[in-house]
C-alpha cells in the first residue's frame, strides 16, 4: 500500500522523535550531537507552524491496521535575513526500513509542491558530503550541487564537509 502524506501533528511527534534520532542524530545526516525529546519536537512543530511552515509526515498501514509514520519533511528559513524570505531549507527523514522506498521521494514532491505553492524561489539542501545516497537522491529529484563548505562540522571526532544542493523555481514572482 502507498504511503499517504498529510500534515504532522502532535500525535505523530514520537514518531518523528524517534526517526530523527535513528536517521538524524545517530548519522551524520545531521549534526545535531545529542539525541532530542519528544518536548524539542513538540517546540520545533509549534515553531514550524506559528511560521506557516509545513511539517509533512508519510504513514502507512501496520500490521493492527493503524497508520505509523514512517518519515517526515520540513522546510523553514535559509537564513534568518529579509533578503532570504524566498529561500527555504529543507529536510527530509525516513525510518530505516522504509529506506529505497519512494517514501522520500513522496515526501519531497509534496515539500516542493507546497513551495512553489507559497511562492518559494529557492530550496536548498545542506547535507554531509559523504552522505553520497542523499547527494544521489537530491540529484535525482532535480536538485544542483551549488558549494561545498570543507571542515565546517564536527561529529563522531571528525571534521566534515557540506554540500549545498539547491533547486529553483524560476516560474515563481516574489513581490518585492
Amino acid at each position: 500500500m502507498s504511503p499517504i502524506i498529510r500534515a504532522a501533528t502532535t500525535d505523530d511527534l514520537p514518531a518523528i522523535t524517534a526517526i530523527y534520532n535513528t536517521a538524524g542524530v545517530a548519522t551524520t545526516a545531521s549534526y545535531d550531537l545529542s539525541p532530542v525529546t519528544v518536548a524539542d519536537r513538540a517546540a520545533w512543530l509549534q515553531a514550524k507552524q506559528r511560521r506557516r511552515f509545513p511539517v509533512l509526515v508519510a504513514t502507512e498501514m501496520d500490521s493492527h491496521g493503524d497508520q505509523q509514520v514512517v518519515g517526515f519533511a520540513s522546510y523553514g528559513p535559509f537564513r534568518d535575513k529579509a533578503g532570504y524570505d524566498f529561500t527555504v531549507e529543507h529536510s527530509v527523514y525516513v525510518s530505516t526500513e522504509h529506506r529505497a522506498m519512494g517514501v522520500g521521494r513522496m515526501l519531497m514532491s509534496a515539500l516542493v509542491d507546497h513551495a512553489r505553492g507559497q511562492g518559494i524561489h529557492a530550496m536548498v539542501g545542506v547535507l554531509d558530503a559523504g552522505n553520497e545516497a542523499s547527494i544521489a537522491f537530491h540529484e535525482k529529484l532535480g536538485f544542483t550541487e551549488s558549494g561545498r563548505l570543507h571542515e565546517v562540522g564536527r561529529k563522531f571526532g571528525t571534521w566534515l564537509d557540506v554540500v549545498l544542493m539547491t533547486m529553483t523555481f524560476p516560474d515563481t514572482s516574489p513581490q518585492r
